[in-house]
């Protein structure tokens, strides 16, 4: 964070601030389901608009691929975000041209507003420069309070921010100071949880924690190709085969950097997916040849508890099993519920990411008890990876 610019670098009285923001919220039949995002960034918008700044907001709203989608406007969100704060958003009905220009010039210091959807036009997933030179044209400074969208370099999240003077809002900041203590400068010991379906879509960011994290606990699916590599038969589960090598290859870089991986010792099996389905837990080494693995049984739970107790941060992204379908969420829930509790203890640092995970940190109940949830899902994945993030990159001083 000490290279990243941040509000309070910026002079925003009598200024008309520009702040991206991620207001692609959940909705149904014209109601925002889940305020989260609203709530989130909120926080960044009060303190501009309190500072006397003109606040014009601006985001994406689905995919309307460079078109106008009325069911995508931004309008319905505008005015819950406009609760969520407190007090009145105006609304333009695009963000640029004629409307968007009367829509801030008729603002006052302290006033917010938001812009239209901007994937109506092209150039924002194009990261046009012309484009972003209309969308600047509305500001005298830039904020990014939008991690969730930093990996993208879109016209909003990159190509403004070279245009005037820029800086990550609040909601950005408390992203890249969590995730600098989880990942870049950690309390050690260090572990990460990485569950999910798939190796395939996951296989930089094994690679990535397997050279900084001293404990790599691997769940879901995926695990299924971890045991199928080392001659396991995993029966009907989920398994790409065909990623057996990769995996090996994963275990041999983690045995060479002094990462130490786990994987499941039980399981818990059925002939069926769905909600109640008869199951048995079961050796992973004894996996019927007609069931599959859902989630990871007692044992399995019992050993990763236990390793954090002795671990002092802890990465979480992607659930040990199907935890959207009962009795399948136990695992997710029990292994959870432990690391809420060492983080309650003070004893862990619980930093967690990506939608499912944060859905299955939900489901247990445990969502408001880990040290930080992230808002992002892809750019969570990316920081994984140890990839650069546009949008934060165009932050820096240096």
């Amino acid at each position: 964070m000490n290279k990243v610019r941040t509000i309070d670098d910026l002079q925003v009285a009598g200024k008309r601030v520009l702040v991206r923001a991620d207001l692609n919220t959940p909705m149904d039949k014209g109601r925002v389901t889940d305020s989260t995002r609203l709530d989130r960034t909120a926080p960044t918008l009060i303190e501009l608009a309190d500072k006397g700044a003109r606040v014009i907001v601006m985001s994406h709203f689905g995919r309307p691929k460079g078109r106008v989608v009325d069911e995508l406007s931004l309008r319905p969100v505008a005015a819950a975000l406009s609760a969520a704060l407190g007090r009145p958003v105006a609304f333009a009905t695009d963000s640029i041209g004629a409307e968007a220009k009367k829509t801030v010039a008729a603002m006052k210091d302290g006033d917010i507003a938001s812009l239209e959807n901007l994937r109506f036009h092209a150039g924002e997933t194009e990261n046009n420069l012309a484009f972003a030179e209309k969308l600047a044209a509305h500001g005298d400074a830039y904020v990014n309070d939008a991690f969730s969208c930093a990996h993208r370099a879109h016209a909003s999240t990159e190509a403004v921010a070279r245009l005037l003077p820029a800086a990550a809002g609040r909601l950005m900041q408390e992203e890249l100071v969590a995730l600098g203590n989880a990942l870049e400068a950690p309390r050690r010991p260090l572990a990460a949880v990485v569950g999910g379906a798939k190796v395939s879509t996951k296989m930089e960011v094994l690679g990535n924690l397997t050279g900084k994290v001293d404990l790599l606990i691997i769940g879901g699916g995926m695990a299924n190709t971890f045991l199928h590599a080392q001659g396991v038969n995993v029966g009907k589960s989920l398994c790409e085969k065909e990623m057996a090598d990769s995996a090996l290859e994963i275990m041999a870089a983690a045995a060479a950097g002094g990462c130490e991986i786990i994987l499941p010792r039980d399981a818990v099996v059925a002939r069926e997916f769905k909600t109640g389905a008869a199951s048995e837990t079961v050796p992973v080494d004894a996996i019927p040849i007609d069931a599959m693995m859902l989630d990871v049984g007692p044992a399995s739970v019992a050993e990763v508890s236990a390793r954090l107790e002795e671990c002092k941060t802890l990465v979480w992204n992607g659930p040990f099993g199907a935890f959207e379908i009962p009795p399948f969420d136990a695992g997710t829930n029990a292994v959870a519920q432990a690391a809420a509790r060492l983080t309650k203890n003070g004893t862990l640092l619980t930093v967690a990411g990506g939608g499912d995970t944060v859905a299955a940190l939900v489901h247990a109940g445990v969502a408001g008890d880990f040290s930080y949830v992230s808002t992002a899902g892809g750019a969570f994945l990316e920081w994984l990876e140890g990839r650069s993030l546009p949008g934060v990159a165009v932050l820096q001083t240096v």
